[in-house]
């Protein structure tokens, strides 16, 4: 902490003193307003510039933090905020007790305030609440800080939200617009006569993605358990029990890097559709994001960084292999000979191990030459077997699945497939993870001998969704990284 800023804080503590020297206590309760300053200025925005005589029979109770303050001895002007806005306050004298008008000397930038009075403008026009009560709140003891800005101030900003919400409106709004985006996807699913469930977080056997957990351990069953790293087998055990159409909105907990794109800590939406295919999915992924984006952002072509993003029209569908075509343009060959591949691979700096099979190296120079180049919204689909351990064959080639991602912007932010409900083939599919897990892949899927047997009893032909909310938040809100979406981030412990 710097001396000025010690300085600062003493001296509010002096005037806290005041305030308890003089029974009043600086932390006082049961001060509830009636109103917001939006609302206050609703009213009165058809009005003339002059006073209203009349308007001395309004009566306002509002209540804010001071974010202004100008004083001229007996009277004094503030702007409170609170969360719809900003409004002027005028304070004099004359119109305040002694109590309250000793309470309104000890204010500071910061404080948090109630007042009741009435409306008028001033000479230049602006909406104003004459004080007839003033009561403070919440004495505040840090002062707010002056300047919130700059690539050195970005950590702190993260680390301490609640700052960053108090002095930058932006902020506020870009939170304001993820709660109403999360609404909205509830809402599209409600209205599709799908099923809002929630799922173990603590789960016995992690599953339902290629990620390390993290662990923990309950002391009274003397069990390990770990953080979900994704839902997925618990909805489908559900579809299995009867439901038709489940979907989930949660949390899920991967133990890796952070990245403008990664948090250990995010939101997850799943969906899983009895008799449907990944292609009916795929129809109705285009119907989430037209929907969501015009009713969020009130048009479906939206920019992001500079780049337009048309979520009106039908989005590309390319298959991995012609999206390799299209971007690389390499030997046929590579897409059938595994040693033409891994040549291929060296030849462009993919990194690649001895022992990867092809349908591995197919997806390495996919995610390190493919996929920062699609920029606009575009499903990649018919993904190596080897790598979707949990999605359905394809009938007419079964060394691909029927299986698509969806791409913005460089971004994979949906992943999706027909599910594979045949339990010996999902016993096999468990092996062959189990056995990549052998040879140190620490984040291949482990052996659920519970799924296999909910499988056993019967699923219905299936397609399965999922999509990354914080990653559609920065789209929509158009910010560069996903800590700007999510209020707490996780951080590097404090220095």
């Amino acid at each position: 902490m710097h001396e000025s800023e010690r300085e600062l804080m003493a001296a509010r503590q002096q005037k806290r003193d005041t305030l308890i020297a003089a029974n009043i206590s600086p932390y006082p309760n049961g001060f509830t307003p009636q109103h917001h300053a939006a609302e206050v200025e609703k009213n009165h925005a058809a009005e003339p510039r002059e006073p209203k005589p009349q308007d001395l029979a309004v009566h306002y109770s509002l209540a804010g933090r001071v974010m202004f303050l100008r004083s001229f001895g007996k009277a004094s002007f503030i702007k409170i905020q609170d969360q719809s806005g900003q409004i002027q306050i005028y304070c004099k004298r004359d119109a305040l007790n002694e109590k309250d008008w000793l309470a309104f000397n000890q204010i500071d930038l910061g404080d948090i305030v109630y007042i009741e009075g009435h409306p008028f403008r001033t000479k230049t026009g602006e909406l104003t609440v004459e004080a007839i009560r003033f009561v403070l709140l919440t004495k505040t003891l840090r002062p707010m800080p002056d300047k919130w800005h700059g690539l050195t101030d970005h950590e702190t900003r993260y680390r301490q939200r609640y700052v960053d919400l108090m002095v930058n409106e932006d902020v506020r709004k870009i939170f304001e617009k993820r709660s109403r985006m999360i609404r909205q996807i509830r809402h599209f699913f409600d209205s599709r006569d799908f099923l809002e469930v929630e799922t173990p977080v603590l789960q016995p056997m992690y599953g339902g993605a290629a990620a390390r957990p993290f662990t923990t351990h309950h002391h009274t069953l003397d069990l390990d358990l770990y953080l979900r790293i994704a839902p997925e087998l618990y909805l489908k055990r559900l579809i299995v029990g009867g439901f038709e159409r489940v979907y989930e909105m949660n949390k899920n907990f991967r133990n890796e890097g952070i990245s403008l794109q990664h948090n250990p800590e995010f939101t997850s939406l799943e969906f899983y559709w009895a008799y449907a295919t990944y292609q009916d999915v795929m129809q109705l992924t285009e119907e989430l994001f037209r929907e969501v984006t015009q009713k969020v952002c009130g048009t479906s072509i939206i920019q992001y960084q500079g780049e337009t993003l048309d979520f009106s029209k039908p989005f590309e569908r390319l298959s991995v292999h012609d999206a390799l075509r299209r971007f690389c343009q390499p030997d046929e060959q590579i897409f059938h000979n595994v040693e033409v591949a891994r040549t291929f691979a060296k030849q462009r700096g993919v990194e690649v191990k001895s022992d990867d099979s092809h349908g591995k190296i197919m997806m390495a120079l996919f995610d390190a030459l493919v996929e920062k180049k699609l920029r606009h919204p575009t499903f990649i689909t018919d993904f190596p077997l080897e790598v979707s351990p949990l999605s359905r064959k394809k009938d007419s080639n079964p060394e691909l699945v029927d299986r698509f991602e969806l791409y913005v912007v460089g971004r994979e932010l949906v992943n999706a497939f027909s599910e594979l409900n045949d339990p010996d083939d999902q016993r096999q599919r468990f092996d062959a993870q189990v056995a990549e897990r052998a040879r140190g892949d620490e984040e291949a899927h482990a052996m659920d001998e519970d799924y296999v047997r909910a499988l056993e009893f019967g699923m219905p032909p299936t397609a399965g969704f999922g999509l990354g909310i914080d990653r559609f938040a920065m789209l929509l809100c158009d910010v560069p990284s996903i800590r700007d979406v999510i209020l707490f981030p996780l951080m590097r412990k404090e220095a």
